[in-house]
């Protein structure tokens, strides 16, 4: 009996270890993780079937020949036991037949369990090949849907080109500008406006440049000043930085972004409707940069606040105000990708008093929802602070980013207070085509001493539209309403200001509605954006300031930025490894958020309350803010003391 178990035991482990088993193991356990199957993996599940029956027809050949030769071998021992043989061999005789008897039976339970096996396997078979049909079938009806909106885009862009009506010179785009889009055919589809927070009261407007100290008194017309003024001088030049040589060397390259392909669709298809910021994603889209840097980023063109820290007028300081407000967006007409979202307790300093004159420091102050605080000292004149909050949603065919959140802005020596609002960005042909990225939605900048106050009008990209691309136009306004300058430019290259010498109503269109004309001077130039690096296409598309946030530097805090592992895998080009470190850092994120609730004794609401109540900021702290009624979080200082010190002690561990 030995014997026959251990043949038996034998038999089962060589099967089992067969290929064919553990492939088809594979294919079981690979099941659920695969969304979606390829015709390949049918085959390969039918290659499998096959190869399982083929074993089967062995199996049942092998028993045939030992029910054959068993029973040739039962007759044998027959003829022996008649014979006349001493009683010890008689025995033996009787004991080799029952184990002969006994082989037969367990190749026969054998073949059964094979017999049971494939009939399982086929069952199964059926079930996953019904599952592959579907998903084939939603493919290809998915890849069809593509293909015909691929051609309508096709098919739009060609009448858009070939339109009789399109306007060929776009010097034009400082002529006619409107603060509020009308709806009707050029205007975007209700669902792509759902988020621009429109301004009502504003009125369309034309502007007609004249010639200087010319008179310009008109019938029901408002006269102005009839040429530039000595106060308006700051504005020459404004856009004009003078670049001396640099105190400190800083990088000017990164290497080069890895060509590393990644089916976009198979994970955007799940996060149609949710927020982004609670979604896992690979670092292949991202930037090897933080949002925390990213904000710093927009001090870029500072120079334009350095500026304005000399103008003699509010009016005329709120159209530089403006122009940076608008720089902002400029590195963003190629940056598609995704920044990093900070952990919690991680912060970025900016520590460029030597050559741009200021001191900036973020710091990620809430996970869910995110939020960044960030303070801006200046040497200068001038400080900025802010507290930023993203929110976005995938809409299918294209994302939303909408900051929430007031930025400050205020000059020392005139006690000019600035208060404004970022627009929507976002991002189109998530699906299909080349993915592009537009600012859209109105800003209204307002002067909290003088009540002065600037609109600014971000108008949507349409084919249709007869405006440049990426337009944006603006009218600066005093207490009184009465209008000084009007803006007018694009987010991603220039903005220009005009000074408004008469304005006057126009003659009501088809539509009934007036437009106010404005008679302007020459425009001057308030901004240009500066070219960007060499190579910079392989390099993210980073600006030179971008290059330079994530350089190494000593003496930063350990919460900073440029220490966080993940990040700098991947800015070397280690995107396997990033990504892994990088659901290493959030699984330790989550199991502190989980600590942190869980010793929260009160009897807060939401999870989110939970985390506010027990989170506290190092650096900022909140406050009630008196212009916008908000409780936002404020610089509360410490940081650049501790940096002298070089005493990181209270800084958390969140690497």
């Amino acid at each position: 009996m030995k014997g026959r178990g251990c043949w038996e035991s034998a038999s089962v482990r060589s099967f089992c270890s067969s290929g064919c088993l553990n492939k088809f193991k594979k294919d079981d356990s690979g099941d659920e993780d695969d969304e979606t199957a390829s015709p390949a993996d049918k085959s390969e599940l039918h290659s499998t079937i096959k190869s399982l029956s083929l074993k089967l027809d062995d199996l049942s050949t092998c028993n045939d020949l030992i029910a054959k030769h068993g029973a040739a071998l039962q007759r044998s021992l027959s003829e022996l036991d008649s014979l006349k043989i001493p009683y010890e061999s008689s025995e033996k005789l009787k004991v080799v037949n029952e184990r002969a008897t006994l082989f037969r039976i367990t190749s026969n339970a054998m073949i059964n369990a094979c017999k049971d096996f494939l009939e399982l396997a086929e069952t199964h078979s059926r079930k996953w090949q019904r599952a592959l049909q579907y998903e084939q079938e939603q493919r290809i009806h998915l890849e069809e849907t593509i293909e015909q909106l691929a051609k309508q885009h096709n098919s739009l862009e060609r009448a858009f080109r070939s339109a009789p009506g399109r306007a060929t010179n776009p010097t034009k785009s400082f002529s006619e500008g409107s603060l509020l889009t009308p709806k009707g055919e050029d205007s975007e589809e209700d669902e792509d406006t759902e988020y621009f927070d429109a301004m009502e009261d504003s009125t369309s407007f034309i502007t007609v440049i004249t010639e200087a100290k010319e008179d310009r008194k008109a019938e029901g017309g408002t006269t102005g000043s009839v040429d530039w003024t000595s106060s308006d001088n700051v504005l020459d030049g404004a856009s004009l930085v003078p670049k001396g040589p640099p105190k400190v060397k800083r990088r000017v390259r990164i290497p080069d972004k890895p060509n590393y392909s990644l089916n976009l669709w198979s994970i955007m298809k799940n996060c149609i409707g949710r927020e982004l910021s609670k979604i896992p994603m690979p670092v292949n889209f991202n930037e090897p940069l933080s949002m925390l840097q990213r904000l710093t980023e927009d001090l870029e063109y500072h120079h334009l606040l350095d500026k304005a820290v000399h103008c003699t007028s509010s009016v005329e300081q709120m159209c530089l105000v403006a122009a940076f407000s608008v720089s902002s967006y400029s590195t963003t007409v190629h940056r598609i990708a995704k920044p990093f979202n900070p952990m919690l307790g991680e912060t970025f300093e900016l520590d460029r008093l030597d050559d741009m004159g200021l001191r900036s420091l973020c710091e990620q102050v809430s996970h869910h929802p995110p939020s960044a605080a960030h303070y801006v000292f200046s040497k200068h004149g001038w400080s900025l602070w802010q507290e930023i909050t993203i929110s976005s949603k995938f809409r299918g065919k294209y994302l939303s980013i909408m900051p929430l959140g007031a930025i400050h802005l205020e000059f020392q020596a005139s006690g000019n207070h600035y208060v404004w609002r970022k627009s929507t960005s976002t991002v189109h042909n998530i699906i299909v085509g080349k993915l592009w990225i537009d600012q859209t939605g109105d800003i209204e900048i307002v002067n909290h001493k003088t009540k002065d106050r600037c609109q600014l009008k971000f108008l949507p990209y349409s084919y249709f539209s007869k405006e440049v691309a990426r337009k944006v136009t603006g009218v600066v306004s005093d207490s009184q309403g009465k209008a000084h300058y009007v803006l007018s430019g694009s987010w991603d290259e220039q903005m220009e200001c005009a000074k408004i010498v008469q304005s006057s109503p126009s003659s009501p269109g088809s539509d009934g509605k007036q437009k106010t004309v404005y008679q302007t001077l020459p425009a001057k130039l308030l901004w240009k954006k500066y070219p960007l690096p060499e190579n910079a296409e392989n390099m993210y598309y980073f600006s030179e300031l971008a290059l330079t946030l994530n350089e190494h530097e000593e003496g930063v805090a350990p919460t900073d930025s440029r220490l966080r592992p993940d990040q700098r895998l991947m800015e070397k080009g280690h995107w396997d490894e990033a990504n892994t470190e990088k659901q290493r850092l959030e699984e330790k994120q989550r199991v502190s958020r989980r600590r942190r609730l869980e010793a929260c004794s009160r009897g807060c609401g939401t999870e989110e309350e939970k985390e506010a109540d027990v989170y506290v900021p190092l650096w900022f702290e909140k406050r009630l803010d008196p212009l916008t009624g908000e409780t936002a979080c404020m610089y509360k200082g410490g940081y650049w003391e501790a940096k002298e010190r070089q005493d990181w002690h209270m800084c958390p561990n969140i690497f």
